[in-house]
């Protein structure tokens, strides 16, 4: 029996390290191999303006995504913990559908709505709001609208999941030991719904860190991040070891602020396994 339990354990290890931790190691010895054995590559990082600058446009918009993202997804998550019934099977059930739309479509309509001649600035233009099309696209407002929509059900629902498992008669105890709504808010709920607040940021900033169809149709062309640069290195210029060299600092980048997240707070209590 114990060696049933055995190969239960160690055939999917062994199917992981063939699928992912082969291809990652290559991918970490390409970064310090390519063109030639050395740590070249990363020098780059505080060599090239131009690798810079891809780099804090990258971490600049992940933080906007990120933070609009948690003011919408909290105040969705406020709305369903709220809601009784059909009510909130209906809405919780509209957040986890948009799961079934690939990115591409999202991109897609967000560039049909958007564009110079996409509904709303023909609507606009078309009711006499406005006399020429506004820039709503290709540039950071696109993109960071494109990827603030798909983070939402990212931030909404870890969210919602620690204000479910509140003691919801905390906030009527408060009120009526003479707290204002607003104070029994800031003092007792929000410090309580805190722990999903930081999942769901630790969440969004992670996957828009690694954002890349939607920079690449909403931007296009002309608000690069850091996963398009790779692609473009590695699918185009051939410079594999600039590309993988950016795709290790990435890696290493989330490997950090999930150290540094883990000094905070219990990462199982974070991602729901305690």
């Amino acid at each position: 029996m114990r060696r049933f339990y055995w190969g239960l354990v160690l055939v999917p290890l062994a199917i992981l390290a063939v699928l992912y931790l082969y291809p990652l190691g290559t991918v970490l010895w390409l970064s310090v191999t390519e063109p030639r054995p050395g740590l070249q590559n990363f020098a780059r990082l505080t060599e090239s303006a131009a690798l810079q600058r891809i780099l804090w446009n990258t971490a600049r918009i992940s933080i906007i995504t990120t933070v609009v993202a948690l003011i919408a997804g909290y105040a969705i998550a406020y709305a369903l913990v709220h809601m009784q019934g059909t009510r909130r099977t209906i809405m919780l059930a509209g957040l986890l559908a948009s799961f079934w739309l690939s990115v591409l479509i999202r991109s897609f309509a967000w560039l049909t709505l958007l564009q110079s001649r996409g509904v709303i600035n023909s609507s606009l233009m078309g009711i006499g709001v406005i006399d020429a099309p506004l820039p709503l696209v290709r540039n950071e407002f696109g993109v960071i609208l494109g990827m603030v929509h798909y983070m939402i059900p990212y931030a909404a629902l870890p969210i919602f999941a620690s204000m479910a498992s509140m003691d919801q008669r905390l906030v009527p105890a408060a009120r009526s030991l003479g707290a204002g709504g607003w104070q029994a808010f800031r003092r007792v709920f929000l410090p309580l719904s805190l722990p999903g607040v930081l999942s769901a940021a630790v969440l969004c900033f992670i996957f828009s860190l690694g954002f890349y169809v939607t920079p690449a149709l909403l931007g296009g062309g002309r608000v690069i991040m850091v996963a398009e640069y790779i692609a473009v290195q590695i699918q185009e210029t051939l410079n594999w070891g600039l590309g993988t060299m950016l795709a290790t600092t990435l890696l290493l980048s989330v490997l950090l602020l999930l150290a540094a997240v883990s000094r905070l707070v219990d990462m199982r209590t974070l991602f729901g396994a305690k």
